[in-house]
């Protein structure tokens, strides 16, 4: 991307989300921003995941996926799941299964339970769109994170000009 359209991104707005996944008898979560609404019937998110992400197999093998709103509180959270790691990200947090076996936060904002329903080839990642199965409000006065207050937790801070840097 050019020096001239990266601060143009800066201006759009995005939630932070930890996204859960399950299959072959494994699980994982990651921190993403790029999570929308893409209907209200039936009731639909869309996903942009990096088909590179050590979670994408899982999450084509098992077909579902769960998104996880994070509050203001849980800038660390976003930092933790959002940070490559061997080891398992899920054994420090509580959490437990969604009907389809991926991880929902006991203490995210709200949870979403999503069946796959399809995918398209978005540049460097992939769009993947996931019909609203079940879900849950669990702080109903909880305040939504937003990326630009975490941004730079991913590989992105390589991207942005010094004076945008946390």
């Amino acid at each position: 991307m050019s020096e001239k359209l990266l601060p143009l991104f800066g201006n759009l707005t995005h939630g932070v989300y930890v996204i859960g996944v399950s299959a072959m008898g494994r699980k994982n979560a990651f921190t993403a921003a790029w999570v929308m609404q893409s209907s209200f019937d039936p009731p639909m998110l869309a996903l942009s995941i990096n088909p590179a992400h050590s979670s994408y197999p899982l999450l084509v093998a098992g077909g579902c996926f769960t998104v996880n709103a994070l509050g203001k509180q849980h800038r660390e959270l976003a930092l933790h799941f959002g940070t490559p790691r061997k080891e398992d990200k899920l054994a420090s947090v509580n959490w437990r299964e969604a009907g389809c076996g991926a991880p929902v936060l006991v203490d995210a904002l709200a949870w979403f339970e999503c069946s796959v329903v399809g995918e398209l080839a978005s540049g460097d990642h992939v769009l993947v769109l996931g019909k609203v199965v079940d879900g849950g409000l669990l702080d109903v006065e909880g305040i939504p994170l937003n990326y630009s207050e975490v941004c730079g937790f991913d590989s992105s801070s390589r991207l942005l000009p010094d004076k945008m840097k946390p």
